[in-house]
């Protein structure tokens, strides 16, 4: 329910002639809350006039629109708007060069304001990018130029000063005064690849001397060379920088022993994610064998590390070697597609890990036979810890199920569960669902399709599963037995669905 204020304040922010004459009359304490109105509500050019004269040092999107109990819960599920996110930047763009043209004039500043935009936590997941929604690849782009722009015409602005306060004669041999005072820090999440890193990069080599400074809290970069992936990590001020996400990147181990060299510097990094990178332990060379312990040993210097992806590197039999440095124990390991064995998962139960582990990913191992046994044993020891477990695609079927269910029962604490593409049965699924209503933080299962809803032989690929044909009114019947299941047992907070992309999984850093 909206309280009365977000309603007053949805009302203020629909005139923009009035609440632009009125705003220097405005009371501080209101402004967030017209702030989260004009939003919410996409009145850009409000947005845009509040941030200008924002009257605090921190605008924070997150605790601004995510903060309280006027917030909207369909709203903010939303992927921001363009226009309100450029409003945004360009407000603080506005701020900075009233201010900058102030105190080149010689005329009073006052107290600087506004020093730190916060554009991290905005919702963004990669899929279904509208037109009038703003990627975090766009984002990453936009703030950038905005970067650029700004350190440009600082020097301008700042040249410009030199020349009317000296005279145009002499003005080449006199610096431009510094302004080192006049600016704003973005804390922003950052998404590279190959067409954005030439911006990103010119932005990062700028900041230090530009009115809008870009402070990387995570990084994503997507099928960059090593070359360019030093050059980001280089420029990159390791305060605050907590993730690293590398993927596509198709380096093995030589070239990511290259860039763990460039990430000791960064002494917050919690998480590390180094998906598609070509490691493969099957015949590795002496030198090879060398490669791999020194990438272990650089791993295990990352003090602050809580979570690792080496997701679809093929790591058998070598957890061990690779999680025995590490010091400190890790909360999420990613290892979908590692084709482990079963003394990977033998290690993991007895190993310092196994009593914070809040998310595991075993996603495109085969659990289904020589794995079970380790896994269900697996499932016990983390029970007390787990939030979040994967197990897609890993050949799962009611008979698994039986095996495992009484560990995973235990799981007190569980809040996701994918299944997706194991080769279950709706009476399979039923049982399931029966004994996951008794797991009382349980919020989100992503459960198969039925073998039975397919009208073609199920085999043991994946993809079989997903090209096959299936009968669609048996699929919506099995889903309304499940849901009904869900409503006798008073658990209908559970959401049980099919689709992986219509609800929004967290990420361990958001547990």
């Amino acid at each position: 329910m909206l309280s009365l204020v977000f309603i007053c304040a949805q009302k203020v922010v629909s005139d923009h002639t009035s609440i632009r004459r009125t705003l220097d009359f405005i009371p501080e304490e209101l402004y967030p809350v017209l702030f989260k109105a004009a939003f919410l509500g996409k009145k850009t050019l409000v947005l845009q006039d509040l941030v200008q004269r924002w009257p605090f040092s921190v605008l924070n999107f997150q605790r601004l629109l995510q903060g309280d109990r006027d917030s909207i819960p369909g709203q903010l599920r939303e992927k921001p708007s363009k226009l309100c996110v450029q409003a945004v930047i360009l407000g603080v763009m506005g701020y900075l060069s009233e201010t900058l043209t102030r105190e080149l004039e010689g005329r009073p500043v006052g107290k600087l304001r506004l020093r730190l935009l916060d554009m991290t936590g905005i919702h963004d997941d990669g899929l279904e990018q509208g037109p009038d929604t703003m990627s975090l690849w766009l984002r990453t782009v936009t703030l950038a130029k905005a970067c650029i722009d700004s350190s440009k015409r600082r020097f301008h602005e700042t040249t410009q000063a030199s020349k009317r306060r000296r005279g145009h004669n002499d003005a080449a041999e006199t610096p431009p005064t510094p302004c080192d005072s006049v600016y704003v820090q973005v804390r922003v999440d950052l998404f590279v690849n190959s067409t954005s890193y030439g911006f990103l990069r010119e932005a990062l080599l700028v900041s230090s001397h530009s009115s809008l400074r870009l402070q990387c809290r995570d990084l994503r970069a997507e099928e960059l060379s090593l070359r360019s992936t030093v050059g980001l990590l280089e420029l990159l001020n390791p305060t605050g920088v907590r993730q690293i996400d590398l993927r596509f990147n198709n380096l093995g181990l030589t070239g990511l022993n290259v860039l763990l060299l460039y990430m000791a510097k960064f002494n917050s990094l919690q998480s590390l994610k180094l998906p598609y990178s070509n490691i493969d332990v099957r015949r590795l060379s002496p030198a090879m064998e060398e490669a791999m312990q020194n990438f272990a040993s650089q791993i295990g210097q990352l003090s602050s590390l809580k979570e690792l992806n080496l997701g679809s590197s093929r790591l058998s039999g070598r957890l061990r070697q690779l999680l025995g440095c590490l010091n400190t124990p890790l909360e999420s390991l990613e290892l979908a597609f590692c084709y482990l064995l079963p003394v990977d998962l033998y290690y993991l139960s007895q190993s310092i890990h196994v009593s914070s582990l809040k998310k595991l990913d075993f996603s495109g191992n085969n659990l289904s036979e020589l794995l079970l046994q380790p896994f269900q044993q697996l499932l016990n020891v983390v029970s007390s810890s787990l939030l979040h477990l994967d197990i897609m695609e890993c050949k799962l079927t009611d008979a698994n199920l039986s095996v495992f269910l009484p560990a995973l029962c235990r799981c007190s604490h569980l809040r996701y569960l994918g299944l997706f593409c194991n080769p279950m049965s709706s009476q399979g699924l039923k049982t399931l669902l029966q004994n996951c209503v008794h797991m009382p933080e349980l919020r989100l299962v992503v459960y198969p399709l039925p073998l039975d809803c397919c009208t073609l032989p199920w085999s043991a690929s994946a993809t079989s599963l997903l090209d096959g044909i299936f009968d669609q009114e048996k699929l919506l019947r099995v889903g309304a037995e499940l849901q009904e299941l869900l409503v006798r047992a008073q658990r209908t907070d559970i959401v049980w669905t099919r689709d992986m992309c219509m609800h929004r999984t967290l990420d361990y850093l958001n547990l």
